[in-house]
């Protein structure tokens, strides 16, 4: 009993008790693909769009947005079973379950002989999209000591970003360096794509082999069915719960309008003063890039603030940050001005904090037995995010200005900032530092 309640380090990272550094280890491959395997199909939808089923460019926005929110329904009904059978049979199960599926759903592409394909093929997605996704919070809420917490949420950040890089750029590239080595388009296509289901796959194996078994609590501590159903909602009453839930909100959402609209923005400026398509579309990825460099160089830096700190003072402060950077698109005319560099900069940095900051509150705060239908709730407030924000952005976007979707999420940090202040004065006595404990002490004591 002595052995599992020792704790172990992993540099300046210490892990709660009975995880061994191998567990952090995969943990730390597996978060490394994970994102960056649920967002590359983006760029291999677009692919088998244009050369496999020869989709008219002029339909392939309306085709990708149904896609995009047929996914977001699909996490919006299961966020919250996942969580539930997290809490009853293991995140590592779901993880690995999460992977194979996504192994599937990139074999299968591919093959799609028509559009409708595309949307039953994507139903796979969308739960392996949730498996993954919610194994990742839930997991790297588990791992962490408390007084760690702040640094394994920015080194998962750092790690993400980065895998969202090199496979988005590997693997997109691949097409390109096939067809130069004399091999045919579609031969490509399906190379490209059975390649990165083989990576999946791969990951999958990784986490079966290095994960740690079960559940953070006995059989005996487990909660019933219902009670894990409803806690994710009960737990609001929680102050910070329900800000963390909040943030969870406008984090998504932010993410998804810096995904979405800086590159949309660039590329149509772009084509309005001249440029040729290409360059057009090299300059406005390159502003996206831009606020994803930032936001990796950021993200270790920010970390170890947000463990000093009491954690809803940290967020209301990653809040302020977010709010700066998105509300300085109003100094802009237009993207490629030189301070655009550094409005970027800002969006990357409020980016990156207003989700590290939510991320460590809601670890914080959730009990071991219930996380993960917890972090299943919390999870269904981004995607909720997502949904109002991204399309609320898009029609802005349109009718009003490019810098519409910014403004908008700018205010909603602002309110955040004030509705973080509120929480802290409203909870009890400042949060003690944590010293030994997985388990968090709570402020009253």
């Amino acid at each position: 009993m002595q052995t599992e309640d020792k704790t172990h380090k992993i540099g300046p990272i210490e892990l709660a008790p009975s995880i061994r550094p191998y567990h952090a280890w995969t943990f730390f491959y597996a978060a490394f693909f994970s994102i960056g395997l649920i967002t590359f199909l983006s760029i291999g939808q677009t692919y088998i769009l244009n050369v496999h089923l020869n989709i008219p460019v002029s339909e392939q926005g309306g085709i990708s947005g149904d896609l995009v929110f047929l996914t977001e329904l699909i996490s919006l009904l299961l966020y919250i079973p996942a969580g539930i059978l997290m809490d009853r049979i293991g995140r590592k199960q779901v993880y690995i379950a999460g992977f194979l599926l996504m192994a599937l759903t990139y074999a299968l592409y591919p093959f799609a002989s028509s559009v409708n394909d595309l949307f039953f093929y994507r139903i796979i997605y969308g739960i392996a999209v949730v498996s993954i996704a919610g194994a990742l919070s839930t997991v790297l809420v588990d791992y962490p000591a408390e007084r760690s917490r702040g640094k394994m949420v920015a080194i998962i950040g750092v790690l993400s970003g980065l895998g969202i890089v090199i496979t988005n750029q590997f693997f997109g590239s691949l097409p390109e360096i096939l067809n130069n080595r004399g091999i045919g388009k579609i031969e490509a296509g399906f190379i490209t794509h059975l390649s990165i289901a083989a990576l999946a796959t791969i990951t999958a194996i990784a986490c079966a082999l290095g994960l740690k078994k079960g559940t953070p609590v006995t059989i005996h501590e487990r909660p019933p069915l219902r009670e894990l159903f409803q806690s994710g909602f009960t737990a609001a009453r929680n102050p910070k719960i329900l800000l963390s839930y909040s943030a969870a909100f406008i984090a998504r959402g932010d993410q998804s309008i810096n995904g979405t609209f800086l590159s949309l923005w660039g590329i149509t400026v772009g084509l309005a003063m001249g440029m040729e398509s290409g360059e057009a579309f090299r300059k406005g990825t390159t502003i996206f890039i831009i606020t994803q460099i930032a936001a990796l160089l950021w993200a270790p830096l920010i970390g170890p603030v947000i463990d000093r700190i009491n954690r809803v003072s940290a967020l209301a402060l990653c809040m302020f940050l977010a709010m700066v950077g998105n509300l300085s698109v109003l100094i802009l005319d237009n993207p490629f001005e030189p301070i655009g560099y550094l409005v970027f900069l800002l969006l990357g940095i409020g980016q990156i904090s207003v989700f590290l900051g939510a991320q460590s509150l809601i670890g914080q705060e959730a009990p071991k037995a219930k996380r993960g239908s917890i972090l299943g709730t919390f999870n269904i407030s981004g995607a909720i995010g997502i949904l109002i924000i991204a399309s609320t952005g898009g029609r802005l976007f349109d009718s009003m200005s490019p810098k519409a979707p910014f403004v908008i999420v700018g205010i909603i940090n602002a309110l955040l900032v004030f509705y973080s202040l509120y929480v802290k004065k409203i909870t009890s006595a400042p949060e003690k530092p944590i010293r030994n404990s997985e388990e968090h002490v709570p402020d009253s004591h």
